[in-house]
């Protein structure tokens, strides 16, 4: 019996991962490194690694001040607003009540809550994990693993909501059943092992429809 429906939130919430890519990109050019949209998505979007490592030979000790500063413009790019996605708010509202929903984000915190502040969609939502509610972010499955153990749930019981190759990996590596709706960011990523891949978030209704039905 279909229970909970687990939301990403960058890409799918949210229109936010061109500002994240901006932000990147302003502090990697500042260090005489060029990133460009196709290994932004390949890295970031596919695989769920840093950028930094473009940099190469860097430590971690070295790389975190230039995280600093990327986190930095990128919480002020989001201060700027302008970050609703269409449909992602009526879609909410057709699925409130007829099960649980949550929010199962890479983001810190403080840019999750920045974010929000900024567009009413929290109210749709029973919980929300950010980046640091669990161990490994993203495609690690402990993101979705831990949602279903704090909510006392089973895989079977769960459907997820993503955007991205990396997302898709970390629900579909959790057990659980992925609808994956790709974006302008996200198409060019592998989605081999989705439960399905929809043609916009409108779709997402008819399908959780559908599972509920058959459950």
């Amino acid at each position: 019996m279909l229970k909970a429906i687990l939301w990403d939130n960058d890409g799918v919430l949210v229109d936010t991962e061109r500002l994240y890519f901006q932000a990147c990109k302003e502090v990697l050019a500042s260090e005489g490194v060029t990133l460009n949209r196709a290994q932004f998505t390949d890295i970031s979007l596919g695989r769920g690694q840093s950028v930094f490592g473009l940099l190469g030979g860097l430590t971690g000790e070295e790389i975190e001040p230039l995280r600093q500063r990327r986190n930095r413009r990128y919480t002020e790019l989001l201060r700027q607003g302008g970050l609703e996605l269409k449909g992602a708010e009526a879609v909410l509202k057709q699925l409130f009540g007829r099960l649980s929903m949550g929010v199962v984000t890479g983001s810190r915190r403080d840019h999750f809550e920045i974010i929000h502040a900024s567009v009413d969609l929290l109210r749709f939502f029973d919980f929300v994990l950010t980046r640091e509610d669990y161990p490994k972010s993203k495609p690690h499955p402990d993101a979705y693993l831990t949602a279903m153990n704090q909510r006392g749930l089973v895989a079977e019981e769960c459907v997820v909501v993503e955007d991205s190759e990396r997302g898709c990996k970390a629900a579909t590596d959790a057990g659980i059943r992925c609808l994956v709706v790709p974006n302008d960011w996200s198409a060019e990523g592998d989605f081999s092992c989705a439960y399905k891949v929809l043609p916009g978030i409108e779709a997402v209704v008819p399908e959780v429809t559908r599972l509920m039905e058959e459950a």
